[in-house]
């Protein structure tokens, strides 16, 4: 549990980072799922903070995927979004109101709960058709994204961070499918083709939601997205337990952890004064803006 909350520290400090970085950026062609977008963020330092502290979450996601249950890891990462918003409270002089204070109470009760509760993972490979499922979903989310282009307002942000929710929920799964990393046995698994498609989306689509619309609502779509599934697969496909006698306090701490991340939605949102200096291609303005918060 010690690397799932980690890793939820890592994400959820990236956030604030890529937020800024993103909002600096110039906008695109208003797809929902804009390469040039991402490489636009790139150029920006902030940017590339963000993404090396992705990198450091998600090894310890890997190592808590390995000696959790997916649904214990799931709903710490979910939990990102109180990290989240504790740093922006902090950093960036983000005023949290009592009920947010509450929401975050609330996740560390949660996620208290799941680690009394948790068993260890399960043990089940996993069916060659389960791996050709995931690479299924992870190309779905791509298609996803080409028609949240098409819709707008709420609809978009929603799709977008449903469609980035399932992208991670598709990472968090195929890394306890890939039981061999020798390039032969990656070459032949389709579940390593999943993890990187999944993953490469997941991340337009929340770039995408994060420059455009309502991040709130994208990342409400998003927590569902990489919560529920992802532990249902767990449970039912790759043998997922609780320890004996104690499944009730998994469910209700998985509920109040990814309940409370959900009424922190708005890290996503929080309003965040930034000076922007010259700080995206074509912006050439100085300026202060009103940047949104997500975890990257």
């Amino acid at each position: 549990m010690i690397c799932a909350l980690g890793s939820a520290v890592c994400f959820g400090t990236a956030s604030v980072l890529q937020a800024v970085a993103a909002r600096a950026t110039a906008p695109g062609t208003g797809s929902g799922v804009d390469p040039a977008l991402l490489l636009r963020a790139l150029r920006q330092w902030r940017y590339l903070a963000g993404l090396a502290l992705d990198g450091l979450g998600f090894l310890l996601q890997v190592v808590a995927l390995r000696s959790l249950p997916i649904y214990a890891v799931g709903a710490a990462l979910a939990a990102s979004l109180a990290v989240t918003a504790v740093v922006a409270a902090r950093l960036l002089r983000v005023r949290l109101s009592g009920v947010e204070w509450g929401a975050v109470a609330v996740v560390c009760a949660g996620l208290a709960m799941l680690g009394l509760a948790s068993g260890d993972e399960g043990h089940h490979g996993g069916s060659t058709a389960l791996r050709f499922v995931m690479l299924g979903v992870a190309v779905a989310v791509l298609g996803l994204g080409a028609v949240a282009g098409r819709l707008r307002g709420r609809a978009r942000a929603l799709a977008l961070g449903l469609g980035a929710g399932c992208g991670f929920g598709v990472v968090e799964v195929t890394v306890r499918l890939v039981d061999s990393v020798t390039p032969k046995a990656l070459l032949m698994n389709p579940a390593a083709y999943a993890l990187l498609v999944g993953g490469g989306a997941a991340f337009l689509l929340l770039t995408s939601a994060l420059q455009r619309g309502s991040v709130t609502v994208a990342t409400a779509g998003m927590v569902v997205g990489e919560t529920i599934g992802p532990a249902l697969v767990g449970v039912v496909w790759l043998g997922d337990r609780t320890r004996e006698g104690l499944g009730w306090l998994a469910v209700l701490g998985f509920v109040v952890a990814v309940s409370g991340a959900l009424a922190l939605a708005r890290f996503g949102e929080a309003p965040v004064a930034v000076a922007v200096e010259g700080a995206g291609e074509g912006v050439g303005v100085r300026g202060v803006r009103r940047l949104r918060v997500r975890r990257g």
